[in-house]
């Protein structure tokens, strides 16, 4: 439970920053073209908000716990006085400013609303005269305003809404440079990998074996571990040249390797290195049996096995059994005998057993190395991102509990920052997608009345909002139907 706490507060501290400065972009720019910006919200706020505060003639006034105001609007009436109706729906008027009471904040929309919801799963920015989420279609049925969205020319609408993405991708390339500056660049090459690699039971059957050390893909050399399995599974390589006990070997890969290897929902490829125990955790099974930092395992029950992922194997199916472990502690081999609880692990931390490379980068160094960085993770996940539109890539769309999992289970500011920086690019592709209801959506509309010189009509960007957002409101529900099933497999 303690794990599941760490990782939501990472996760919604990291999508309160990445939220606040693409909401920021679209609020910038609106404000650089004189436009204004109705509300501007941190977590949404069905009903009521936590804080919100307004400036009103030179003075904030705040409200705490308090019910939203309620939109500036009531039934239009006839004539004779009746309710005008519209179908089967009422016709819906602004109310004059000058009825409105004198506290009443609907009566100085001038100034932006400022406030911070209760339901912590995004945010947004409300800009006048835009067809949004919001729906307000009463603002939008009055006579067009000059400080409104709708009237201001195609260009300063294309860099209203794409302020967000721009903040997004350009915030994930500050990212990097401040990691790199800070920490440095750590890696562990393919060729320090003594051991070789491990391979997953699908990557087996494609011909690769547990101790195999790749050598070139298609004829490119991977330096890393991720190099790798990009080339391999997200471009589709076709023969991989590998070491096997001395001997280069050729694989020709079977061409739906990668549909396989997401049907397993395990990992392709991974180190190969000995079990050397790096840390035991308080009370554990390992505690209880003496086991210790520095131990190497090298049998169980009498059978040799001595590689971490083997080790791991080999326990979860032999989970709720008595066993014996083997293992040398100061080149002494020494025995113990325990029995498995039902998850099958020994509540040990192994050690990285090869030399980590480290490069360092000064302050003007990490700025062209962090853009790099920032693009290359891009394209990488651009080019990841095809694979949704395949069967097993559709199963492993999620939502907030796969975002989740991407943090560790303790509380590392460089795997934080690492996985900000990441799902600041991630929403920048994503909302640059052509789906109405994102700001590709906009900008979609917006590069067609380019060409075109034709506006769409706020009635069709109506229609087009509700169709984009039922649509988006589907693939979330897939995606939480996703996290769900994944937990509970």
């Amino acid at each position: 439970m303690e794990t599941f706490f760490i990782r939501a507060a990472q996760l919604i501290l990291s999508l309160s920053i990445l939220v606040v400065l693409h909401e920021l972009g679209h609020f910038g720019f609106s404000r650089l073209f004189k436009v204004r910006v109705d509300k501007f919200y941190v977590f949404f706020n069905p009903k009521r908000s936590l804080i919100r505060a307004k400036k009103i003639n030179g003075k904030w006034q705040v409200k705490f716990f308090a019910p939203n105001v309620p939109p500036n609007e009531r039934i239009k009436l006839d004539a004779d006085g009746n309710p005008m109706m519209d179908g089967k729906h009422h016709v819906m008027e602004q109310v004059p400013l000058s009825e409105l009471p004198e506290g009443d904040w609907r009566r100085y929309p001038e100034s932006t609303e400022w406030g911070i919801g209760w339901l912590p799963l995004g945010g947004y920015c409300k800009i006048a005269g835009m067809v949004d989420e919001s729906m307000d279609t009463t603002q939008l049925a009055q006579e067009p305003q000059p400080w409104e969205f709708r009237t201001q020319s195609v260009w300063k609408r294309f860099w209203i809404i794409s302020g967000g993405v721009i903040v997004n991708f350009l915030l994930a390339l500050v990212i990097y440079a401040a990691i790199l500056f800070t920490w440095g660049r750590s890696y562990l090459p393919l060729e320090n990998l003594k051991y070789g690699l491990n391979f997953s039971q699908t990557m087996i059957d494609a011909g690769f074996r547990d101790g195999d050390k790749i050598i070139d893909i298609d004829g490119r050399v991977p330096v890393q571990l991720g190099d790798a399995v990009e080339m391999i599974l997200i471009d589709k390589a076709e023969v991989v040249k590998v070491e096997r006990n001395g001997t280069p070997i050729n694989i020709e890969l079977p061409t739906d390797l990668t549909q396989k290897v997401l049907a397993s929902q395990k990992a392709a490829i991974s180190y190969r290195m000995p079990f050397v125990i790096d840390t035991v955790i308080s009370g554990s099974l390992a505690a209880k049996a003496n086991l210790r930092v520095g131990d190497s395992l090298v049998a169980i029950n009498d059978k040799q096995i001595n590689m971490q992922q083997e080790v791991v194997r080999e326990l979860a199916d032999m989970k709720g059994q008595n066993i014996s472990l083997d293992y040398y502690r100061d080149g002494i081999l020494y025995r113990a005998k325990m029995k498995l609880g039902e998850d099958g692990k020994l509540g040990v931390g192994w050690k990285n057993y090869f030399k980590i490379e480290r490069e360092e980068y000064g302050f003007l160094e990490a700025i062209p190395a962090g853009i790099k960085m920032g693009v290359d993770r891009l394209v990488g996940y651009v080019k990841q991102f095809k694979l949704v539109f395949t069967k097993e890539g559709a199963k492993s769309i999620g939502s907030f509990g796969a975002l989740g999992q991407l943090f560790p289970p303790t509380w590392d500011w460089l795997s934080f920052w690492e996985m900000t920086a990441l799902i600041s690019l991630i929403l920048a592709f994503m909302n640059f997608l052509p789906i109405p209801g994102l700001d590709g959506g906009y900008i979609m509309f917006l590069i067609y009345e380019m060409i075109t010189r034709r506006k769409p009509s706020d009635r069709f960007m109506e229609v087009a909002q509700m169709v984009g957002m039922g649509l988006l409101m589907l693939l979330f529900v897939y995606a939480i139907g996703n996290d769900i099933f994944r937990a509970f497999k």
